[in-house]
């Protein structure tokens, strides 16, 4: 297995869903009458998590004309004045690796580096509270080897045990990873979830009539629509490189890096915010 080493950060915006399950990595907002107020919004009748300056700045231009009612009150404000806190806590990820282990990958020493970085990764989730799963596909199915824990003793046996070589049946492995997610979203509704792909993009078998890429292209636009952020690393040579990984990641709208650019900064974490399942 190849040697473990700091990723690059992964970085997006705040998350617009709001959730109750607390991590260490990603801000959301929360429902919950804890985490940081950053902001208010008129909630009119309902005094619930009460932004007092927010509502006294809602009720303020009224003043005068409530003057009758500030004969016994020194500032009156109605329930149509009511504003509530918008909150920011951190929240934990559901990490999701899909990993193309045919031969397209070329050669055991790719694998090898593949698993490296798989279990840099890994490391940094478990330590950021984030529960994490393994697909791995090959020859002419995909297979879920790890399904999502928080343990990395359990993802390090799967990736020693993830078999080299076949063909590279890349829909079976995206509409795994669909079923994982939705699977995933019924038990842990509020765990964000996101794909980290790891392949060269080079799918040569088909789940259908349709030709293998154009298939593949299709399960990463479900991906996409399911709101499902993706990040794909492109583990082609670069004298090799014909851009099919690029091309599947602009299907999944997210972003493609290569094993050396991860190997380039010092830290992975997942900042994220607005989630493509942001409603």
């Amino acid at each position: 297995m190849g040697s473990a080493f700091a990723p690059r950060r992964l970085a997006t915006p705040l998350d617009r869903l709001t959730r109750r399950q607390a991590g260490r990595r990603s801000r959301t907002r929360t429902t919950q009458k804890r985490g940081r107020y950053v902001q208010a919004r008129p909630t009119p009748g309902k005094a619930v998590d009460l932004a007092i300056d927010a509502t006294l700045r809602a009720a303020a231009p009224f003043q005068v004309e409530r003057h009758e009612e500030r004969e016994k009150v020194a500032f009156a404000v109605h329930p149509s004045d009511f504003h509530r806190k918008i909150r920011v806590r951190r929240a934990a990820n559901l990490i999701l690796f899909v990993v193309d282990a045919s031969w397209s990958m070329a050669v055991a020493e790719r694998m090898s580096a593949t698993k490296g970085a798989i279990l840099s990764l890994l490391t940094d989730a478990y330590q950021r509270r984030d529960r994490v799963g393994l697909v791995v596909f090959q020859k002419d199915r995909a297979h879920l080897v790890l399904p999502p824990t928080h343990s990395t003793h359990l993802a390090t046996r799967a990736l020693a045990d993830i078999p080299v070589g076949g063909k590279t049946p890349l829909s079976a492995g995206l509409a795994l990873a669909l079923k994982v997610f939705r699977q995933e979203k019924v038990v842990h509704p509020e765990v964000m979830p996101l794909m980290i792909l790891l392949t060269d993009g080079a799918a040569n078998v088909s789940l259908s009539t349709l030709p293998p890429v154009e298939e593949a292209h299709r399960f990463a636009d479900k991906l996409r629509e399911a709101r499902i952020r993706s990040v794909v690393v492109n583990m082609e040579h670069a004298a090799f490189d014909q851009g099919l990984a690029r091309a599947l990641a602009d299907h999944l709208e997210g972003p493609c890096y290569t094993l050396q650019e991860l190997r380039a900064e010092a830290l992975y974490e997942t900042v994220r915010g607005e989630l493509d399942q942001a409603a």
